[in-house]
């Protein structure tokens, strides 16, 4: 199984046997709903011990592989809200193969919730799967949610919730790439990670015609309960607006904010050992920064030879993603998986977010299939128990094109052996339109924290019609070297500030 699988498998039970007996008649048909429900669900959870989950599942579900798993369709004539002109209509998985726990769903119109539940005449069990025995209510895996994205008037897949907290959107033109997660704990860290998981979800019925979908859902695992609200907008740029509340049991130390997870195996300056005959192979190429001081970097992904950490430390930050910024299809060369066509996903916080960084973990993979990055902001107080602590952003899911476009950007970093020393050359570069069209002045601002950097030289590149930067990196015996750069003109900065970390 890959390590992808892996953290798409949850870890969820039933809410009603998780809550205090008091609290079950929020999860009963027919009950007022509102804003503050799913939170009083998450602090009453988080007050109770810890409950591990059941996995039991009918023997006609026990033991599915992949192909078989794909056979439980969900009719789409009883999709929820189908044919009722709402502009969004939610389909829901069935439980089998890695997707063995059970998660709740609920519709909410006219303020009151009623549950939604399992049916066996709800799927198709095609080249004659076992279905489970009719009439018992096993709950579902998660649930995808169509809207109008791609065509005015069609309603296609824009989103789907499967798996711990794992949930995945498309843009315009784009499919399917990177997850976010609702919470990251302990993400690369030695030890074992902690994979918080959604244990029901609340579908708000769209008025018709809206342009907008609200889900609500419970978070749970044995550190941590939590509250979420997505409001989902499809697009070019597919928005989800994130009111996270999370009510710690013990002390968080290691919690990531807004995380979001993808898969980079190699590309230009990252291909050492390599046998592909594709040019490159990756969900995501980089990570965008916008700090709070206004700096805007870009930070090349790499797949290291052993887990590395990254941190990037700042104050109520304006921004990160982790970004696909090539968009030919010969950067890939791949007719099957359509790399250029993955989405770029960037978080915007909503609120000041005090100090801390947002952290990225590059972790070695042999094969696309691992998602082996992770990126997500760390407080830097720890989140403390016993109280509510609230963080509030937008996620965009989009090609990624249209963020920052005041300076030029970072368009393909290469690197290679030096001839005749033990080093490393570097070709990086811009395009934006506050480069110079003509010879104009171009300056190079290069660093390094160790070794030496040599012949950092702008010129221009007419075949991209931006600038391109040569450098050499004489590392000497550092065990690793952090690089950065940027152009700057005499009216000031030109460019993003390109990152890199040189390692043996």
């Amino acid at each position: 199984m890959h390590r992808r699988e892996l953290l798409l498998a949850g870890l969820s039970l039933p809410v009603a046997l998780a809550l205090p007996a008091g609290s079950r008649a929020a999860t009963a048909g027919g009950e007022a709903f509102d804003a503050g429900t799913v939170p009083a669900l998450a602090r009453a959870l988080a007050a109770a011990p810890y409950r591990a989950p059941s996995r039991a599942l009918p023997d006609a579900l026990a033991g599915l592989g992949y192909d078989r798993y794909r056979d439980y369709r969900y009719r789409p004539d009883r999709a929820l809200w189908q044919g009722q002109g709402r502009g969004f209509e939610a389909q829901f998985f069935h439980r089998g193969y890695m997707f063995l726990d059970r998660v709740d769903m609920h519709v909410v119109e006219g303020g009151r919730s009623r549950p939604f539940p399992y049916a066996t005449y709800l799927f198709r069990f095609e080249h004659g799967v076992p279905a489970p025995p009719a009439g018992r209510d096993i709950g579902f895996a998660g649930f995808r949610l169509h809207g109008a994205v791609h065509q005015a008037g069609t309603l296609d897949e824009i989103a789907a919730f499967l798996g711990a907290s794992y949930f995945r959107a498309v843009a315009r033109g784009l499919g399917y790439g990177l997850s976010a997660r609702g919470l990251a704990l302990g993400s690369g860290d030695p030890g074992a990670e902690e994979f918080p998981v959604f244990r029901a979800f609340w579908l708000e019925t769209p008025a018709p015609g809206a342009a907008e979908a609200v889900v609500h859902a419970l978070l749970d695992s044995p550190s941590v309960a939590g509250a979420f609200r997505f409001a989902i907008t499809a697009g070019a740029d597919t928005v989800f607006d994130v009111d996270a509340r999370l009510y710690p049991r013990v002390e968080l130390a290691t919690a990531g904010i807004a995380p979001l997870t993808s898969m980079y195996e190699f590309d230009a300056h990252d291909r050492a050992g390599i046998d592909d005959p594709r040019p490159a192979v990756h969900d995501s190429d980089g990570l965008a920064l916008w700090l709070g001081s206004g700096e805007e970097a870009w930070r090349p992904l790499r797949n290291p030879r052993h887990v590395e950490h990254s941190g990037f430390q700042d104050r109520d930050p304006r921004g990160f993603g982790l970004m696909q910024r090539k968009r030919r299809f010969e950067d890939y060369q791949d007719l099957e998986a359509g790399y250029e066509k993955r989405p770029g996903c960037r978080v915007e916080p909503l609120d000041p977010w005090g100090e801390g960084e947002v952290h990225l973990v590059e972790i070695p993979t042999a094969n696309e299939y691992a998602d082996n990055i992770v990126a997500f902001w760390r407080p830097r107080a720890p989140l403390a128990p016993g109280r509510e602590h609230r963080f509030r952003y937008r996620l965009h899911w989009s090609d990624g094109q249209a963020w920052m476009r005041g300076l030029a950007r970072v368009v393909a970093t290469r690197s290679g052996t030096l001839d005749g020393a033990p080093g490393r050359q570097y070709l990086v570069d811009f395009v934006g339109d506050r480069l110079p069209q003509g010879d104009g002045a171009v300056r190079v601002r290069a660093s390094a924290n160790a070794g030496e950097l040599r012949n950092a030289t702008a010129y221009r590149n007419p075949a991209t019609g931006g600038w391109r930067v040569g450098l050499e990196l004489l590392p000497g015996d550092a065990a690793a070297v952090e690089l950065r750069l940027w152009l700057e003109g005499d009216a000031g900065r030109l460019s993003e500030t390109w990152l890199s970390r040189w390692t043996p």
